[in-house]
């Protein structure tokens, strides 16, 4: 699932620092592919809490992006109301920022991020940092053995294309597992190896250890990541590599962006040499 030009990338909006920095942060993204950037405030008290708020901040943003903006403004349950949105407006990419202080399963009146990542119809950025990153110079992206991991690569492609990035492939395996990290070596060579056929420059790590999202998000701030591009995946073991698990507490402790994609419905996983 790419990143598609001349659509839409739909920002909830709470007015936190960090839905404010979600803002900026989709700017380069809506320029790169041409789509129109859809504020959407969702309250769950009344439609026209914090409307002229909305209102001032599209202007602002259309002033300092040049780009096209429009506003929503809901009743209900924020995650709920995204989902829908972005699947009934044909959203390419959901753009979203989490208060600091908020735990991944208890949000917003009992509403969860696992649950609406899950749901997406499209990627989801999440962004906990208040800092905005101007521009992305190395794009970290976590894998392992599990077919879905290989479907992150082409979106990995596209981003770097766009911003001029460099891939850096983390592995993650446990302490004893030699085994796994041997099995794990000829996929890693062959996804760099597509990577660099594309023009983007790469390198791969592996890394003994039995937290997998800690050693993620160590490894991205240790060698100056701006972006992790993940898969939502079902719980794995240890052994099998990347779980939801995994996935779910990147998202809660990393002080990066990160993309979550969510991996296609189908029976069976085509052959790593398709196309990605």
């Amino acid at each position: 699932m790419l990143i598609h030009s001349n659509q839409s990338i739909l920002i909830p909006i709470d007015f936190s620092k960090q839905s404010l920095v979600a803002v900026k942060q989709a700017y380069n993204l809506a320029k790169f592919t041409k789509s129109k950037i859809i504020l959407m405030h969702v309250s769950t008290k009344s439609i026209d809490e914090n409307k002229a708020e909305l209102e001032e901040l599209a202007a602002s943003t259309r002033a300092a992006s040049g780009l096209e903006v429009e506003t929503l403004s809901l009743k209900g349950d924020v995650y709920e109301l995204t989902d829908k949105k972005a699947e009934e407006l044909k959203c390419s990419l959901i753009v979203i920022g989490l208060d600091s202080h908020v735990r991944f399963r208890s949000f917003m009146g009992g509403s969860n991020v696992s649950k609406f990542i899950k749901n997406a119809p499209c990627p989801v950025i999440t962004i906990r940092s208040a800092e905005n990153r101007d521009g992305c110079k190395n794009i970290i992206m976590p894998f392992d053995l599990s077919p879905e991991s290989r479907e992150k690569v082409s979106i990995a492609v596209q981003l770097a294309n766009f911003y001029g990035a460099d891939i850096r492939i983390v592995s993650v395996f446990h302490p004893n597992d030699d085994k796994y990290e041997n099995k794990l070596l000829p996929y890693l060579q062959q996804v760099k190896k597509f990577i660099k056929e594309k023009g983007i420059n790469c390198t791969n790590k592996s890394v003994p250890s039995t937290k997998v999202a800690e050693a993620i998000v160590e490894y991205a701030n240790k060698n100056e990541g701006d972006l992790i591009v993940q898969m939502n995946q079902k719980d794995l073991s240890i052994g099998d590599m990347f779980s939801g698990t995994a996935g779910e507490k990147v998202v809660e402790i990393s002080n990066l962006p990160v993309i979550t994609i969510n991996p296609m419905k189908r029976e069976s996983m085509s052959h790593f040499g398709s196309g990605m």
